[in-house]
């Protein structure tokens, strides 16, 4: 049912924890099944993470899926960050059941909304950035 690559990052999740000086945090949440994800990111002045960590509460295909996507976008510039899908980190771990496919969804929503805060941070618009 799941591929190893889940199974890996869950059993061994890469970064977890917090940045206690994080420049950039970002929390999502899925009502429906409960899995809470929180991101933390220090972003360099040249917009590059130079770390990333993150915390979530749900089952094994959020935390892989956590995990995962901190792995793709560490040492990635926030412009390249942004471009990170769910589908990216699915296919990263070699698939998700189809009733999981939210947990990659969360984790990019997580990624976003923690450089989304970065920005407000900074004082600057994404969107203009």
């Amino acid at each position: 049912m799941y591929s190893e690559k889940v199974m890996d990052h869950f059993m061994h999740p890469r970064n977890v924890g917090e940045i206690e000086d994080a420049n950039a945090v970002g929390e999502v949440g899925n009502a429906v099944c409960g899995d809470i994800m929180k991101m933390y990111m220090k972003i360099n002045d040249d917009g590059v993470i130079e770390d990333v960590k993150f915390k979530t509460f749900g089952c094994g295909s959020a935390i892989a899926s956590s995990s995962m996507a901190t792995e793709m976008i560490k040492g990635k510039t926030v412009d390249e960050a942004l471009q990170l899908t769910n589908k990216a980190v699915a296919e990263a771990l070699d698939g998700l059941p189809a009733h999981k496919i939210h947990c990659s969804v969360l984790a990019e929503e997580a990624v976003k909304k923690a450089i989304e805060n970065y920005y407000e941070n900074k004082g600057t618009d994404m969107e203009n950035n």
